[in-house]
């Protein structure tokens, strides 16, 4: 089955990017703005453990929705990353690093997937934080204004995205050290 309920809640993680994209072009004051385009984020964020959840419960899994959920996921992150480096809360820097590891582990896993040596590099619990950490600093760093009359959301946000950024060369590292011993075996 291809559109499953899960693959379909995948699915809305890419569909969302227009639309939180398009909320900072709406005619809108910037809390309206800033609000919406975090609300948006977290809900959509929220699909990837609910799709999951769902597969193993309706016993949907499938080879499409392997593929396309850690997919769904970077399109996510990435996407919100440059709207807030365009909109100069999160450095480029940090942009970089993020979207540069996404680049480098993906091309490191289908080369071990071509080679037959892809259980070698399959999602750990560092790479699993890795987007915890993301996934919490975007909507900090969307919103940028006091949360609940006390938390600076956009203060605590740039703590987190570089934290973030600290596991993602964490998680790179660590996926480069478990492929290094095939990658020798063909050099």
């Amino acid at each position: 089955m291809f559109f499953t309920i899960p693959t379909v809640l995948t699915l809305t993680r890419i569909v969302a990017i227009p639309l939180i994209v398009g909320v900072f072009y709406a005619p809108l004051d910037q809390h309206t703005r800033n609000l919406i385009a975090t609300v948006m984020f977290m809900v959509f964020a929220a699909t990837d453990w609910f799709d999951g959840y769902l597969a193993r419960r309706l016993n949907q899994t499938s080879a499409f929705g392997a593929f396309l959920d850690p997919v769904a996921d970077k399109f996510l992150v990435c996407a919100s990353l440059l709207v807030l480096v365009h909109l100069q809360r999160a450095d480029v820097f940090v942009a970089l690093i993020i979207i540069g590891r996404e680049i480098a582990i993906s091309a490191l896993r289908e080369w071990m997937a071509q080679i037959g040596a892809s259980k070698s590099v399959a999602v750990h619990m560092i790479g699993k934080a890795k987007t915890m950490a993301q996934m919490v600093a975007i909507p900090f760093l969307l919103y940028d204004g006091v949360a609940f009359g006390v938390i600076d959301t956009g203060v605590w946000g740039q703590w987190l995205i570089w934290m973030a950024a600290v596991l993602t060369v964490w998680s790179m590292v660590y996926y480069l050290q478990k492929a290094l011993p095939e990658i020798r075996a063909r050099l």
